[in-house]
C-alpha cells in the first residue's frame, strides 16, 4: 500500500514539474499582437536550433492588410525584399535562467532590428525590443507547444 502511494506521489510530481516546464518555455507557436494597434499580426514558431540558440520564424500571417505575403521592403540585410512568411524574425537568443536574451528581433514593417529579451509570465510571452535605453514590450499568446 505504501509503495502505491509513493509511486502515485512520484508520478504526480513528475507530471506537475513537466507541466511547469511546458508553461515556462518559449518554444512553441505564439500569436503576436501589435502593441500600438492591438491587432493580431502573425503566428511565430520559436524553436531551439542545433547550435543551442533560439530562433523565431513567421509561420502564419493573420493581418493581410498589406497583402497575402508581403515582402520586407524596408529590411537592410539579406532579408530585403524577401517574403515575411517563413522569415526568421528572432535570432541568436540564449537561455539564461527564466529568460532568453543576447539575440535580436526584427520589426519587418520598419526594417529595424533590435536587441531582444523574452520571458514567460502567466503563460504569456513577453517580448521586449531594445534600442539603446529605450524599449518596447509586446505580449504574445501561446497557440501551441
Amino acid at each position: 500500500m505504501m509503495t502505491k502511494k509513493l509511486s502515485f506521489s512520484l508520478f504526480f510530481a513528475l507530471v506537475w514539474s513537466l507541466s511547469l516546464v511546458a508553461q515556462t518555455t518559449v518554444v512553441g507557436e505564439w500569436k503576436t499582437i501589435d502593441d500600438e494597434t492591438g491587432k493580431e499580426k502573425s503566428v511565430i514558431r520559436i524553436f531551439k536550433a542545433t547550435n543551442g540558440k533560439y530562433y523565431g520564424k513567421v509561420v502564419k500571417l493573420l493581418d493581410t492588410s498589406s497583402g497575402e505575403n508581403p515582402l520586407c521592403t524596408k529590411c537592410t540585410d539579406d532579408r530585403k525584399n524577401k517574403p515575411i512568411l517563413e522569415m526568421i524574425l528572432i535570432k541568436d537568443m540564449v537561455q539564461s535562467g527564466n529568460e532568453w536574451k543576447s539575440g535580436k528581433i526584427l520589426d519587418p514593417e520598419k526594417g529595424q532590428e533590435y536587441s531582444c529579451r523574452l520571458w514567460v509570465e502567466n503563460g504569456k510571452l513577453k517580448v521586449r525590443g531594445y534600442w539603446g535605453i529605450f524599449y518596447r514590450t509586446q505580449t504574445w499568446y501561446r497557440v501551441s507547444e
